[in-house]
Order: structure tokens, then C-alpha cells, then sequence
């Protein structure tokens, strides 16, 4: 990355960082995707017990991940003001922090998961789908998380196609051990929900060693040498990423765990509304990975620039992004409303499944419409370092109003299932304009304060 003077520039390095992030998204999406959509050819069941595991781990991944993602706004700030030579120490003790989110996970899981699993009264076949799904996705847990450090710091460092291209060296893999697994071609075990699961988990290996390979041998990372000294663990900077990834895990944890929420509430109206609902959810958040890579993005680029003390193009990056955001999420309407009937048949041949898909999908477009402007918020608001009000909005719109209000719709008015998405684009309304707000005000401090290299800076 470079400093830019010109809108035009900034546009150029936006586009530069944000389509890398934004393969690389669609990539980690896609692992999803596949385990929904091959076994929803299997059978209802076998895609609703995928579907309850994914929707179990995927708050559990995505909190976690955003808590490691704390490093990506620490490297752009270091980077930004000129202290590269403190990346390698930062980057040392947030893979120690991943290691022990790993061991937390696992013995929670071993505690935790069968009664999770039957407090949902779940089908007998759909509950054993989904706790054999998850513990064979156990065994990837330490891989993908210490990727996600070594991700955010390339990403960090402006080097996004590199992430790309290790993402996109797994996706042969995931697809492959699916279509072997799930259907039991060439010999292999008809495995059905519990082949994806398998899957996943050596995929994480895959990008993990592939990650670990180019950050000890590749330029621009060897020079940084990574791996060429050890640190004991910094209790101080244990609490600097923890201050700084808590917030930022929490909120990405409050959106997600409303969307698991919601699957798991919608056993009460059968198998079809599950996996229908199920189906709609994952192609809406194939499609939220635009405004999730430009969140991204802007976490690199603003914090890049306000680590340099350039407030001013802090701002016009942040307006760049969320512009773009609200551009495609009305490009994504489009597509919703007219190819929604080809999209369920992705995920189901069933009638009665494709049509609740085709219903959930339309009520989909109005919150990508929210999503394209929260999303990319909270991004600025993390390469200022700025995370903490973001956590209290999201509990605020999504646990205070979206899943309430969703709940009372679906249970005491006739929209049943389809009331739960109608509190969710209410919740991720509120949350987008108090995000806004939020980021206006940090504009303004930011934009009076003093430099952060001066040594009167706070």
C-alpha cells in the first residue's frame, strides 16, 4: 500500500485491496455453500443436520475469527506510521491466542455439544447428521484459526491476492472430498452430512499449511521472518488484542448467532421450513460477502491512513467503501428478484422446499440492503481502533429488536416462518444508522485530534 492524494487513486487501491478479499470470501463462503447445497441432494434431513451444524458452529467460527481479526487494524496502524519492525512480535502472539481459542472450542465441544444438539429436539436423523457433521469438523478447529491470524496479517500488509490465492488452492480440495464423501463415488463411503464435515476439516489443514509455507518463504513475508524467533507469551499484549478483538468478535458473534437462532427456531415448523430457510440464509450470505470484503478493505485502508495521521483520506476511503456497498447490494436486488426460482433449485429438487426458498429469498433483499451499509461501517470504525460502541449497537439491534420482534411475528401473527425475517431486517435497519451515526462522530475526533506519532497523542 501506498500513501494517495487523488479520489481516483484512492478508488484504484480500493479496488486493488477489496477484490482479492472479496474471491477470498466467496471462496471461504463456497466451503458452506457446498456442504448445504450437495447434501441438500442427499436428502431434507441430511441437509437440515448440516444445516443445524453449520448454524451451531458458524457464530462459534465467525466470533472467534473477529476476535483474531483484532491484528488486521494493529499491522495497517504499524505499517501506516512506519514501525514494520514491531509486525513479527504482534503477529507471534496472536497465533498463541488462536492456539488457546482452539483448546477453549475443543473442551467446550466435549462438554457441551450432545446436549446441545437434543435440547433442540431435532429429528432423531437430522440431531446425528449435525453431531457427526461437528466432530468430524472438530479436527480442522486449530488449522482454521491460526489461519485467520496469518491471513490478517497479509491481508494487513496489503497483500490481499495472496490470500486469494491460498484460498482458492483449497476449493478443489473441499469440492472433491465432497462429491467423494457425501456421495460415496469411487469407492469411498456414502458418508452424506458427515462426508462434509470430514471435508472441511482437512481443507483447513490445506489453506493452513499452504499459509504457513509462503509466509517463511515468499517476499514480502520472509523479510518480516515470521517463524525465526520465539516469544514467550506477553500477558500486556495478550490484553491489547483481546481489548481491541473482543469487541470486534462479539459483534461479527451478535449477527451471526441471530441467523443460527433462527434455524434452530424454525424446527417448530418442520423439516421443509428449516431446510428452505436454511438454503435462503446461505445464498444471502454468499452475497453479503461483498459488503463483508469491503468492511474489510476499509479496515485495512483506514487504519492505514489514520495510523499515518492522514484523517483526511481516512474519510474518503470510508466513503468510497460504503458508496460501492449500497451500489451492489441494489445490483444483488436485482438478481434476487429476477433469478430467485433458479437459485432454490441450487439447494433443492423438492417443489415444496424451492418454493419457501423462492419467498424466504424475497423478503433476503431488504436486509442486504442494511447489511451494505452496517457492514462497511464497522470496518472504518475498526481501522480507527473505534470497536466497542459497534459491540453494544449490534446487541442493541439484533438481540433487542431483531430476534424479538421476529419471534412474537412468527409466533402471533399468520407470517409464521417468514415473521422471523421480517425482525431481521428490522434489527439490522437499527443497527445501520446507529453505526453511522457512530462513525460521523469518530470522523469528527479524529479529524481535530492530534497525530498518533505525536508523543502528546492519547
Amino acid at each position: 500500500m501506498r500513501p494517495t492524494s487523488t479520489l481516483r487513486q484512492k478508488f484504484a487501491q480500493f479496488v486493488v485491496v477489496f477484490l482479492p478479499i472479496f474471491i477470498t470470501q466467496l471462496a471461504l463462503s463456497a466451503m458452506a455453500f457446498f456442504d448445504t447445497s450437495m447434501t441438500g441432494h442427499v436428502s431434507p434431513a441430511a441437509q437440515a443436520g448440516v444445516s443445524i451444524g453449520v448454524s451451531l458452529w458458524m457464530p462459534i467460527q465467525t466470533g472467534l475469527n473477529g476476535v483474531l481479526n483484532g491484528i488486521m487494524p494493529i499491522v495497517s496502524q504499524l505499517v501506516g506510521g512506519g514501525r514494520e519492525r514491531d509486525v513479527r512480535f504482534n503477529v507471534f502472539q496472536a497465533l498463541l491466542l488462536s492456539l488457546l481459542f482452539s483448546a477453549a472450542v475443543l473442551l467446550l465441544g466435549a462438554l457441551l455439544l450432545r446436549p446441545a444438539i437434543e435440547f433442540m429436539n431435532a429429528d432423531a436423523e437430522v440431531a446425528d447428521t449435525a453431531y457427526k457433521f461437528l466432530i468430524c469438523l472438530a479436527f480442522g478447529v486449530v488449522p482454521l484459526f491460526a489461519y485467520t491470524v496469518l491471513r490478517g496479517c497479509i491481508d494487513a500488509l496489503g497483500q490481499t491476492r495472496v490470500s486469494m490465492a491460498i484460498t482458492l488452492c483449497s476449493l478443489p480440495v473441499q469440492l472433491l472430498l465432497n462429491y467423494l464423501l457425501i456421495f460415496g463415488k469411487f469407492g469411498f463411503p456414502k458418508l452424506g452430512g458427515v462426508g462434509a464435515g470430514i471435508a472441511s476439516a482437512v481443507t483447513y489443514w490445506v489453506i493452513f499449511l499452504i499459509a504457513l509455507a509462503v509466509m517463511h518463504r515468499a517476499e514480502p513475508f520472509a523479510s518480516f521472518g515470521f517463524f525465526r524467533k520465539r516469544y514467550a507469551v506477553s500477558w500486556p499484549k495478550q490484553r491489547e488484542l483481546l481489548k481491541l478483538g473482543i469487541p470486534i468478535g462479539f459483534a461479527t458473534f451478535f449477527e451471526t448467532s441471530i441467523f443460527a437462532a433462527v434455524t434452530l427456531l424454525m424446527n417448530r415448523f418442520g423439516t421443509n421450513a428449516v431446510a428452505a430457510h436454511s438454503a435462503a440464509i446461505n445464498f444471502a450470505s454468499t452475497l453479503y460477502m461483498i459488503p463483508l470484503a469491503i468492511c474489510m478493505a476499509l479496515t485495512i485502508l483506514v487504519g492505514y491512513e489514520a495510523g499515518g495521521g492522514r484523517h483526511k483520506d481516512a474519510r474518503q476511503y470510508a466513503s468510497i467503501g460504503i458508496g460501492s456497498a449500497v451500489f451492489m447490494a441494489l445490483l444483488t436486488a436485482v438478481v434476487l428478484l429476477l433469478f430467485g426460482d433458479k437459485v432454490a433449485l441450487i439447494y433443492s429438487t423438492d417443489p415444496t422446499v424451492t418454493a419457501l426458498i423462492v419467498q424466504f429469498l424475497g423478503y433476503a433483499i431488504f436486509f442486504q440492503l442494511s447489511d451494505a451499509l452496517a457492514t462497511p461501517i464497522q470496518g472504518a470504525l475498526r481501522g480507527y481502533k473505534d470497536v466497542t460502541p459497534a459491540f453494544f449497537i449490534t446487541l442493541i439491534a439484533y438481540w433487542g429488536i431483531g430476534l424479538p420482534l421476529g419471534f412474537a411475528l412468527a409466533v402471533y401473527t399468520p407470517l409464521g416462518p417468514f415473521g422471523y425475517w421480517l425482525g431481521l431486517i428490522a434489527g439490522l435497519a437499527v443497527g445501520a444508522v446507529l453505526l453511522l451515526l457512530r462513525l460521523f462522530k469518530v470522523q469528527r475526533i479524529n479529524g481535530r485530534g492530534p497525530h498518533p506519532a505525536d508523543p502528546a497523542a492519547p
